[in-house]
């Protein structure tokens, strides 16, 4: 489950996505409208292919807008980590779309190419339209990318650097233009075709990294490093090992083993995990960390202490040889480690009515070890309350 700072940045986020897309959605629609009408009359390629890959700047923004409402919604029981991932995915939209875009821009342009004297003389007008486009795109680039870098999101990043790669083609576009009104015929289709190879570069690099996202590709190096980190300076941790880190979105997902003190108890050691846990969320951008706490180092080999025998055959064979009497009065825990058994044994000093019973009870956890060929030791220890107080939570807080 998010925390709170999570899900207020989330928050945040989906604001700032739908603003700065909706920005983008106007600015789109007047180029869209404005490339493709004057690019026919002036009868330039470039400059309708500049206006169609405007179109799928369109079509990309609303894909944007769809993803952000979705991906945003709270885990629920058929996605226990989110929707973060829808962002991802509409990476991938934006990827494949740019892809076939750019197919077809390219295969326009080369007929036009291998047929030159097709290719009709540009109205000025078109140069001046490409220009205004350039400038259009560029501020929406600068625009969009301060805002994505702001809320780090990285379909926001996406989408920013499909404006430059738009800002990138007017450019080609204004050249090739320029080139065809200087009796440079080809220049025109040419640059439809250069940028028909730029919008399915961008579409590629897009539709790879969000297919390494969904297929669970882990954080960078120094992210992972740096939570590594945060867990090692955690007091009562000896070492972190076997970590673990896929992309949920722009969180993380991360699995991750400590290696404590084989001897402290089982709540000392999930107090550890949970500081653990709540370290990392807290300075991390992560939805979610698992903790698992290892009490000796298995770290590159698989641990032996599966085939031990569990609690409940020990303490059967407990009470089988010392009575359901003697074996009540005894507090019993187990330590897994080194492949072996260690046997503690807490007796109240109260509970054993004669030296004589009290000598019984310490041969019978010797003898133990007879019957129980994993047992490696066997100790006991004396229990005495010295005080107890009330629950501290119920305490007044300490004063100043």
């Amino acid at each position: 489950m998010m925390s709170t700072a999570t899900a207020s940045e989330s928050e945040i986020k989906r604001q700032a996505a739908k603003r700065s897309t909706m920005v983008s959605v106007w600015v789109n629609l007047f180029l869209t409208i404005l490339q493709i009408i004057v690019g026919i009359f002036a009868k330039s390629q470039s400059l309708v292919a500049d206006g169609i890959h405007s179109l799928s700047d369109l079509l990309a923004d609303f894909v944007v807008l769809a993803a952000n409402r979705i991906s945003h919604r709270d885990a629920d029981d058929d996605h226990p980590y989110g929707h973060a991932r829808i962002e991802t995915a509409a990476s991938l939209v934006l990827g494949m779309l740019l892809l076939a875009v750019g197919a077809g821009m390219l295969w326009s342009a080369g007929v036009k190419i291998t047929e030159p004297e097709s290719i009709p003389d540009v109205s000025p007008i078109a140069l001046w339209v490409a220009l205004f486009t350039l400038v259009s795109k560029e501020g929406l680039f600068r625009y969009m990318l301060k805002i994505a870098q702001r809320v780090k999101s990285s379909m926001l990043v996406a989408n920013a650097w499909h404006a430059r790669s738009d800002a990138a083609s007017s450019l080609v576009v204004a050249m090739g233009i320029a080139g065809n009104l200087m009796g440079y015929t080809f220049l025109d289709p040419l640059a439809a075709a250069l940028v028909g190879f730029m919008v399915m570069r961008m579409g590629g690099k897009f539709s790879w990294d969000a297919i390494s996202d969904l297929i669970d590709r882990g954080l960078e190096e120094q992210e992972v490093q740096a939570i590594r980190e945060t867990l090692s300076a955690i007091p009562g941790v000896r070492d972190v090992h076997d970590m673990r880190t896929r992309r949920m979105g722009d969180y993380a997902l991360v699995d991750v083993h400590l290696l404590v003190d084989g001897r402290i108890s089982v709540s000392e050691g999930h107090h550890i995990a949970a500081t653990a846990r709540r370290r990392v969320m807290e300075q991390h951008r992560t939805l979610d960390v698992l903790v698992h706490i290892d009490p000796e180092d298995d770290h590159g080999h698989a641990t032996h202490t599966c085939a031990l025998p569990p609690r409940d055959r020990l303490m059967t064979v407990l009470q089988e040889m010392m009575g359901q009497d003697l074996s009540a009065r005894i507090q019993v825990q187990l330590h897994y480690l080194n492949g072996s058994i260690e046997l503690e044994a807490t007796l109240d000093p109260a509970s054993a009515r004669s030296p004589e019973e009290r000598q019984l009870i310490e041969q019978q956890l010797v003898d133990i070890i007879d019957h129980v060929r994993e047992i490696r030791s066997v100790r006991i220890l004396e229990s005495r309350l010295l005080v107890e107080r009330e629950d501290p939570r119920d305490l007044p807080p300490p004063h100043a």
